[in-house]
């Protein structure tokens, strides 16, 4: 088992490195150059990265790519940040499409790793969220797909978690994939779009307030209402027989 749980720093040390590298290379020095982690950094980050990309565009999105799956693989809180800083970057459709591919990268990749690490490494150290995702999966499992996309609608899901424990629990990764891809979208455009605005934005809270939550919430219950309806009429079935 230590050394599937070596898997993870060595994994870890090895994004790091790459980062540290692609900074150390940087077209003018790469300084200010540091993650996110207040609307201030954000707006000081993309002046950098916007001059850099005039003459470097290939780096710039090489070095926002790699610290994106940084953050998705290792389950490093900030991805809000990355989100705002994508649309200030690479404006609201070219945003949302990346950083659309890059969370549904990154959450592959952190089931991955989990799958990797094992199922018994998961129990010891998070029992109760794995057993609790299982007894979901095994009640929901005529309607997966369905499930798992409410599940990234939803805004207050866990989603590390669920990454971590849909590698231990062997979800099919082809419906993993697309369920990151297409439900973390409504959090991925209110963030994306609110950085090509960036000048008008004055707290993080603009972006995630309770209003644009309760949008989210909204297409998470519409997008269950198939699944719903579906074992409704499997148990009307089952009444019949």
């Amino acid at each position: 088992m230590l050394k599937k749980l070596l898997l993870v720093p060595l994994a870890a040390i090895s994004s790091l490195t790459l980062l540290y590298t692609l900074v150390l290379n940087a077209p003018h020095g790469g300084g200010g150059l540091s993650f996110p982690s207040s609307l201030e950094d954000i707006r000081a980050l993309s002046t950098v990265l916007n001059s850099y990309s005039l003459s470097h565009p290939q780096y710039v999105l090489l070095l926002f790519s790699s610290a994106y799956l940084f953050k998705q693989t290792f389950a490093v809180p900030g991805s809000v940040f990355l989100n705002v800083l994508a649309g200030a970057i690479f404006g609201s459709v070219g945003g949302f499409l990346l950083c659309c591919s890059l969370t549904a990268l990154g959450a592959s990749l952190c089931y991955i790793l989990a799958r990797a690490v094992g199922k018994e490494v998961a129990m010891r150290y998070f029992p109760a969220r794995v057993e609790q995702f299982r007894e979901k999966l095994e009640e929901n499992k005529q309607e997966l797909p369905f499930f798992l996309l409410f599940l990234r609608l939803f805004p207050m899901s866990p989603n590390w978690a669920l990454n971590m424990a849909s590698g231990v629990l062997g979800v099919p990764l082809h419906l993993f994939f697309l369920s990151v891809f297409f439900g973390l979208m409504p959090y991925n455009y209110l963030c994306v779009t609110s950085g090509a605005l960036l000048a008008e934005i004055r707290e993080v809270g603009d972006i995630l307030s309770w209003s644009n939550m309760a949008r989210c919430a909204t297409i998470a219950v519409a997008a269950l209402l198939p699944s719903l309806l579906m074992r409704a009429r499997r148990k009307t079935k089952e009444c019949e027989d």
